[in-house]
């Protein structure tokens, strides 16, 4: 093959290849992992149908302009004697290239326009969820007509062993949390997202949801998913150091299971309440300590208290010194630094554990014991 020959098929070559990967992702979303999925509501149907309603546009468009700048190189090359044409300007091919893209801009804004309008349509809808993005959790509130609020926190669930590489990655490495967000199957869910610091965003591909989390804002965003299933998505914005460690996970059910649920969630709710009048002994501080510790703190201070994004537990000042001290830092952070003002996103039943287990994990050893009503006294103080 001459040199002119194999010039002529590289240049060929990249349309060839768009070509086959747009029939490869027209056949279908399971035909590829590059196109986009196509998710479980009618909502992300009609963004899936419009993003290959432009995508031929585009390919049809390609097609025809590397068809005609082919043709061009091929049969009007100086090898083959050809002269040069002497115009300059053409006042039909003027008014062609004027006319014929703005009919196509018109073809492809009015479904575009649709969608729009049907994606940023929030009405009727049958559930309020609020969506609070933390550095690096979600808070989820759902909003009740009663007035009984079930609201908690969604944290990492990935293994530590697995993000520092001496156990294998699992199927759903960082996309895994403690706390899944739960909805119920076939209704409108509006989402209120809002963040409580930096920048974020919420971003569920399957459920075509994604939202800017921006703090003093409420962005609005809906969903109505018409399958059951488990559906995992992460934080969009780059929100600072560990920023992949924001997934969400969201638990589309039945109605009947999600009605369960809510109902569990409230008692959960209730029983924590009655748990402030309570008096703990270490063991069982300990041991509800330890839990919200894994799930709060062990990402920045380390699984046995030996430090990493954040000063080491085991030994601190902090921990083994004054109880209020200890008590200021956990309830309001340290401005300035990754340390964040858990007052807000701890009860003071887990704010009491959680010192509690600092004071006395990590070969610490203090001997105190943190009650609830003392996190409480300490707020008001």
């Amino acid at each position: 093959m001459g040199s002119k020959a194999k010039w002529l098929c590289k240049l060929a070559l990249g349309p060839v290849l768009l070509l086959m990967s747009v029939v490869a992702m027209a056949v279908g979303g399971e035909a590829s992992e590059y196109n986009m999925p196509q998710g479980v509501t009618a909502v992300g149907q009609q963004v899936y149908d419009l993003h290959m309603i432009i995508l031929g546009i585009c390919v049809v468009i390609g097609v025809l302009v590397f068809g005609v700048m082919f043709y061009s190189i091929i049969y009007h090359r100086k090898s083959r004697g050809v002269t040069p044409a002497t115009f300059h300007e053409s006042t039909k091919v003027e008014i062609a290239w004027t006319v014929v893209p703005f009919f196509i801009l018109i073809i492809m804004a009015i479904p575009a326009t649709t969608t729009l309008l049907e994606i940023y349509d929030t009405d009727n809808a049958e559930l309020d969820v609020v969506v609070t993005a933390y550095q690096w959790k979600w808070k989820y509130e759902y909003l009740n007509e009663e007035g009984e609020n079930v609201s908690f926190f969604s944290n990492l669930a990935t293994p530590q062993a697995e993000i520092h590489n001496s156990e294998a990655k699992g199927e759903h490495y960082l996309l895994e949390v403690d706390e899944p967000l739960v909805l119920p199957v076939d209704t409108k869910v509006r989402f209120l997202v809002t963040a409580n610091d930096v920048l974020h965003s919420w971003w569920v591909p399957m459920l075509a949801v994604k939202r800017d989390a921006i703090p003093g804002f409420i962005n609005e965003s809906w969903t109505k998913a018409t399958e059951i299933g488990v559906y995992r998505g992460q934080c969009a914005e780059l929100c600072g150091r560990s920023h992949g460690f924001m997934p969400i996970v969201v638990n589309v059910v039945s109605k009947e299971d999600y009605a369960q649920w809510f109902t569990a969630k409230q008692a959960e709710a209730a029983e924590t309440k009655g748990l402030m009048a309570k008096t703990f002994t270490l063991d069982q501080t300990m041991e509800r300590g330890e839990i919200v510790y894994d799930s709060n703190c062990q990402v920045c201070h380390g699984a046995n208290g030996e430090g990493g994004v954040g000063n080491a537990i085991a030994g601190s000042a902090v921990a083994t010194g004054d109880i209020g001290h200890h008590l200021d830092i956990g309830i309001d952070g340290v401005s300035g630094t990754a340390m964040q003002a858990f007052g807000a996103q701890l009860n003071d039943v887990d704010m009491a554990a959680v010192i509690t287990y600092q004071r006395n994990a990590f070969g610490n050893n203090m001997g105190d014991i943190i009650q609830p009503i003392d996190v409480y006294n300490h707020k008001k103080d």
